[in-house]
Parts: structure tokens; sequence; C-alpha cells
């Protein structure tokens, strides 16, 4: 009985030790949106002087990207893909503000057609924390779609963030068609010394859930407002995980299709 017992405690104590490793490496993960929520909420509360709010977002940005790269936190190579992501992101961004789906309601020098220059580095940092999780977690992928797949999907779903202004949204078609094209794929990751997986469709709604929960973070210190949360803030609705999760899919696809072309072209 008491073996029985030692050995319970073995596994839970072990158990609680690979959860704390796993939240380390995914708080190391997140140094990047770390950088850009933290100043949203301190720049809310101290006003900095002599530019606006979002010229100072910018500037912490850029130097923050400038440093996981020279401090070795970032490869060159990350840094054309998250530089890739802040083009998509600020493409998106000119669009989305343009028909009116949310503003950005300060003033800023780094501003153009309404939408600040540091938005970018929000869906950036997305990326970042792909890559490096990717690393950190000894990412792998088990039974990965074919690219011409793969690459069609992630296109749809990036234009239909477009394209359902001006006819009908596809988002559910879209993912539905996600879950029977990575039906059978898997991730697998690296805590310490123990490997587990998870099915690839499950690490989406995973992110996308938590990538929602950061949202209602940002909006509540002033990174953007929806139209109903023009006079005093309010949640974000839960129907826009749909519109994270569809995002995070992108985010991964990318990433995943990159990373698997550099893998073979250095073998």
């Amino acid at each position: 009985m008491n073996a029985t017992l030692q050995k319970v405690e073995t596994r839970t104590l072990s158990g609680v030790l690979q959860l704390v490793r796993f939240g380390w490496e995914q708080a190391m993960s997140c140094l990047f949106p770390v950088v850009i929520f933290a100043p949203l909420a301190l720049t809310q509360v101290i006003p900095l002087p002599f530019l606006p709010r979002y010229d100072w977002l910018l500037i912490i940005c850029l130097l923050m990207q400038v440093w996981m790269v020279r401090s070795g936190l970032e490869t060159r190579d990350e840094l054309k893909v998250i530089t890739l992501f802040h083009v998509i992101g600020l493409a998106l961004e000119l669009f989305k503000v343009h028909m009116g789906s949310w503003v950005y309601p300060e003033d800023g020098f780094s501003k153009i057609m309404g939408v600040p220059l540091y938005s970018g580095f929000m869906y950036a940092s997305v990326a970042s924390y792909l890559c490096q999780a990717w690393r950190r977690l000894d990412i792998q992928l088990i039974k990965w779609p074919p690219f011409l797949l793969v690459v069609p999907v992630a296109t749809a779903i990036y234009l239909n963030f477009f394209t359902h202004h001006f006819w009908i949204d596809i988002r559910w078609w879209l993912s539905a068609l996600v879950m029977i094209v990575f039906w059978r794929s898997w991730v697998s990751y690296k805590v310490g010394e123990e490997r587990y997986r998870m099915p690839i469709a499950f690490s989406f709604i995973l992110i996308g859930f938590f990538i929602w929960v950061a949202e209602n973070i940002a909006t509540f210190f002033g990174a953007w407002q929806y139209p109903n949360q023009t006079d005093v803030w309010s949640l974000v609705h839960l129907g826009k995980v749909s519109s994270w999760l569809l995002l995070v899919i992108v985010s991964f696809l990318i990433v995943a299709t990159l990373k698997r072309v550099k893998g073979k072209a250095s073998v």
C-alpha cells in the first residue's frame, strides 16, 4: 500500500514539474507579446512625453525586435518570418479599419489611413511566439498534409477576412475543411526529456482561445476599439475566437511550411 502511494506521489510530483517546465517554456516563448502588452498597460496609466502613445509603442516594438535578434533569441530566418507577418497583419488592419470593423482612436505620427504601424507587431508577435515555441519545445509534425493542400487552405482563410465584407462568410466551411485536411495530423513537442503529442486541430483551438483572452486585455488598455466599446469597454464577443482560430491556422501553416522548406534545404 505504501509502495503504491509512493508511486502515485512520485508520478504526481513528476507531472507537476513537467507542467511547470511547460509553463516556463511557454512564458519564454511569449516575450514579444509581453513586451507589447506591458507598455500598453503602462502608457495607459503613465503617459510618456514628447510623442503620442502609438508612436512610443512603435519605438518600443522596434527596439525589442532589434534586441531579440542581437541577443540570439531570434534568428535572422525567424526575423524574415516575423516581418512577413507584420506585412500580412498590417494589410489586414488597413482593410478592416477602412471597413469600420474597429478603430484606433488616438493620435499618432506613425498612423497610415487610421492604422498605427505598431499594430503590425501584434500579428508579428504571434509569429514570434510560434517560432520561439517551435525551437524551445522541439516541435515536430506528424502526418503533415501535402504542400498543395496546405497553401490553398491558408490562402482561402486569409482571403475570407477580406471577401466576407462583400460576399458570404465561409469561415465555418473553412473550419470544417481544416478539420478534414488535418484530421490525421498531430503536433509532437518535448518538455524536459519527455515527448508528448496532441491533435494539431486542438492546438489551433487552444492558441486561438488564449489570443482572444489577450485581445480582451489589449482592448481594455486601448490598443484598439470595436464599435461596441466606444462608450465603455465590454468583453470582446466570444465569436471572435473563430476569427483568431482561423488567423492562428494561417500563422501556423506559414511557419510550418517555411520550417519544413528550411529543414529540407539544410539536409
